[in-house]
């Protein structure tokens, strides 16, 4: 019978199923952060239970990290109590743990593809909804809850039921200054955040394929934005070549088996999907998000919509609260939005082809004047030194840009990387709910050329201009 690759990797970890769905799957990866770890372990303690397997487990400190002067520790106490038990639970359990002073430190899911902890046909969870991210190598990856992660630590188990299967196929080939972000963002503005609801999401088409495996990682990592469970894509050639050599990767014989197996990680040819969309890239431009929502964007030669345009009620209404939250008048155009801060970083964009695709705008410019604060936060201390030895970071201060520490920084502002209230950010990130940035701020959704641009400009410009 013809399988999906999500059918595929479903069975291959399939433990126990019951007769109303529900089953227990083995988790291969389990991926840990100072956010949703510490009552799982405190969970585990009051049991008297020990980690299943401490080997599947890789733990970073990256939401509450500062990104400046980290020799002078963690000021917030709330965040230094979240890291300080952190470093304490990796210490009592023997787990594998990059710290905040370690250079292979960095968002947890900038990590763990590049140590190789990420390989492809792997379950991997962790408690952080962008988790859909290492599905670009053809694993089964979603986020959990905090209780969940007490679960897999214990049982390397997750208790769970099989999704719909969805694929979202991608023709065409990409037009000059349109990026993945570009393609991710136009594909929730069609469906809309719960059009992927109760589905896992297979990517697929020549865009895809043509696509790196830095581009295929931003398409995964918002998947989860368009309400899927994952977001999966096949393996080929170009999974291959990037997981080679990396230091948690299999070598020798063992490499030569795994490569075997994984070629066969993708949907045979007459595999059913429960539901198929279908894009022409070549349709696509620059994308902004306007609202509070990432399903609220428009192409950068396009005007802010108007509520009284909107026929469905909830909608409707729910324009009219973007608007004002966000400070914008309906139908105006995309382009006279004008910005006070720049954030390249984040899980979905802070991996060297972002920085090298960023620093390449703003190479011998310079900041606009009302633009308050550009900054630029590598998504790991080993992209930070990449990026370093290629001059990138010279590129960027000479630009008027700030050069960080790696971490999740403004994503989320759990750090000191926050917006003031009314502040308007373009952010390269992969939400944009009220009070996501900092309370009070307004974020824009755009790709890491995108942002840089409106760096430059002090407004929304059209990077295909530049």
């Amino acid at each position: 019978m013809s399988k999906t690759l999500y059918d595929k990797l479903w069975e291959s970890h399939l433990v126990h199923s019951e007769a109303d769905g529900t089953a227990i799957l083995y988790i291969d990866r389990h991926l840990l952060h100072e956010v949703t770890s510490p009552q799982a372990f405190e969970g585990l303690q009051l049991a008297g239970r020990e980690p299943w397997r401490n080997s599947a487990n890789l733990v970073v400190a990256d939401h509450n990290v500062p990104t400046t002067d980290r020799k002078l520790g963690i000021v917030d106490p709330i965040s230094r109590l979240q890291v300080e038990t952190l470093d304490a639970n990796a210490q009592r359990y023997g787990l594998s743990y990059f710290g905040m002073h370690d250079q292979r430190q960095g968002i947890v899911h900038v990590i763990g593809p590049e140590q190789g902890a990420t390989l492809p046909g792997m379950t991997v969870v962790c408690g952080d909804s962008h988790t859909s991210t290492h599905g670009a190598f053809a694993c089964l990856a979603h986020g959990i809850g905090t209780s969940e992660v007490e679960h897999v630590l214990a049982t390397q188990t997750l208790i769970t039921k099989k999704s719909k299967a969805m694929q979202i196929l991608v023709e065409g080939v990409l037009p000059l200054g349109v990026t993945s972000k570009d393609v991710v963002l136009a594909i929730i503005g069609k469906m809309g955040t719960a059009g992927g609801t109760g589905y896992a999401i297979e990517f697929a088409g020549s865009a895809i394929r043509a696509m790196s495996m830095e581009s295929r990682m931003t398409v995964c990592n918002m998947a989860i934005e368009a309400g899927a469970r994952a977001g999966i894509i096949a393996v080929d050639q170009i999974t291959i070549d990037y997981v080679q050599g990396r230091p948690l990767s299999p070598t020798g014989e063992a490499w030569t088996q795994a490569v075997d197996y994984w070629r066969g990680l993708h949907s045979d040819d007459d595999a059913i999907f429960d539901r198929v969309i279908e894009l022409n890239v070549s349709d696509i431009k620059p994308q902004v998000t306007w609202g509070t929502s990432p399903e609220m964007v428009v192409a950068i030669d396009g005007k802010i919509p108007s509520p009284d345009d909107e026929s469905d009620p909830v909608k409707r209404e729910a324009y009219k609260k973007a608007l004002q939250y966000m400070g914008l008048e309906a139908n105006a155009p995309i382009t006279t939005v004008q910005i006070d801060k720049v954030f390249i970083g984040s899980c979905t964009n802070s991996r060297i082809e972002d920085l090298r695709a960023a620093a390449a705008i703003v190479v011998g410019k310079h900041r606009a004047p009302n633009v308050k604060l550009a900054m630029v936060v590598p998504g790991s201390g080993l992209v930070k030194a990449q990026a370093e030895n290629e001059g990138l970071d010279r590129i960027f201060l000479d630009a008027g840009f700030e050069w960080r520490d790696p971490g999740c920084s403004m994503c989320l502002a759990m750090n000191a990387d926050r917006l003031e209230p009314g502040e308007r950010c373009a952010s390269t990130s992969n939400r944009n709910f009220e009070g996501r940035q900092g309370q009070g701020g307004r974020t824009h959704l755009v790709s890491p050329v995108m942002a840089a641009a409106a760096g430059i400009a002090g407004h929304f410009v059209d990077v295909r201009t530049l």
